[in-house]
């Protein structure tokens, strides 16, 4: 039988590669993104509580509807902006799914997508898939930010969307007010869509605000927002999400959706909805995870390596061009196998695998952990 791969190019990723050496050498695990510690029990009483109150049938195709409801009314507290629980939320199975379904509702063969490097490894394959071309654009320098003459001579009569992430996997960085209006004027009287991976909302540093899309009525308007309950709540596991989006767009998505998935695990949509009743749980997550990246940096102060403090998300950058010439992939591998410590380099997620030295670290595990990890960095 000969298979016509629509992914010829496309083999494991490199969270699988990294993953598979740190248990074949036994390290110490900071590169997948995901914490080792467990969720908040009261949550896990929530969702042991739906189990054993019925919900354990088809949730409504978009959500169960007091989830969307809670959803509404976070976006509106923290953002000003009213998204209708009815006709303008969809739960979905992680943000994963949130970005293939969006990609593959509105992207047709060569229609172009723009997409800034580094980025997630979900984005360009979905693309593809459908048979979209990415147009990748680089962001500079190691603080990544973006060259808007670039990125405005890079939009052409075939631009479709363009994707955006804030706070920005891997490189820790967050977008600015600044950076929201300037991307609204530029895609303003144009019928770019604009899909925004905005999984990391809750995770912001040092007193800075996580600038949705939401925010900026102009850029909201032709906007599918994406986020992450279990990067929110530690429960990565749980593969639950949602977007939100304006009506039209979301009658679309929600077509293509329902042939997807059809709809999440029940139980714990209404364990969420429930959850989110109490704010605190989602508003200190800054705080929380601001006092993992301090004691983790502070515990490497004496290494070679060298850091611009992460503004958001759960990883934290570290250049070594102090200590090797190797290539990031190199000198990843070589970690794990000769000091027992697993990383991910950055450059598999750059155009044209632009190496810039640098290692991702995810910091959003136990101290003793992070203890172990800062040993060794301490002594390369």
């Amino acid at each position: 039988m000969r298979i016509d791969s629509k992914l010829p190019n496309v083999g494991t990723n490199i969270f699988t590669t990294m993953g598979r050496l740190a248990n074949e050498h036994n390290a110490v695990n900071l590169s997948q993104g995901f914490p080792n510690f467990g969720a908040d029990p009261k949550l896990l009483q929530l969702a042991a509580d739906a189990l054993k109150g019925g919900y354990n049938q088809y949730a409504p195709m978009q959500g169960s509807v007091s989830l969307r409801i809670k959803i509404s009314e976070k976006i509106e507290t923290l953002y000003e902006k009213t998204y209708h629980p009815e006709s303008e939320i969809t739960i979905t199975s992680g943000a994963t799914q949130a970005i293939f379904t969006a990609i593959s509702t509105f992207i047709r063969p060569g229609d172009e997508v723009i997409v800034l490097k580094p980025a997630y490894d979900c984005y360009e394959p979905a693309i593809e898939v459908f048979g979209g071309k990415t147009i990748p654009i680089q962001l500079e320098g190691l603080n990544y930010t973006l060259n808007w003459n670039t990125f405005k001579s890079a939009i052409s009569s075939k631009t479709k969307m363009v994707i955006i992430n804030t706070p920005h996997n891997p490189a820790g960085t967050i977008w600015n007010e600044i950076d929201m209006l300037q991307l609204q004027e530029i895609l303003k009287d144009t019928n770019i869509i604009l899909l925004s991976d905005e999984v990391y909302e809750h995770i912001v540093f040092d007193g800075k605000q996580h600038e949705s899309v939401a925010k900026y009525p102009e850029l909201a308007s032709r906007s599918i927002i994406c986020s992450s309950f279990g990067k929110t709540f530690h429960v990565t596991g749980w593969k639950i999400g949602y977007c939100v989006a304006p009506k039209a767009l979301m009658h679309e998505f929600q077509k293509v959706h329902q042939f997807n998935v059809f709809c999440v695990n029940h139980p714990a949509q209404e364990a969420l909805a429930k959850y989110l009743e109490t704010p605190e749980h989602y508003l200190t997550l800054g705080q929380f995870y601001q006092e993992k990246r301090d004691y983790f940096l502070n515990a490497i102060l004496g290494s070679r390596f060298k850091m611009i403090p992460s503004s958001g998300t759960y990883f934290q950058l570290l250049e070594y061009s102090d200590i090797t010439n190797e290539t990031d992939t190199e000198f990843a591998e070589r970690l794990i196998k000769e000091y027992k410590l697993a990383s991910i380099p950055v450059s598999v997620f750059n155009l044209d695998n632009l190496d810039n030295k640098q290692l991702r670290f995810c910091f959003a595990k136990t101290n003793t952990v992070l203890d172990q990890a800062a040993e060794i960095l301490n002594r390369i």
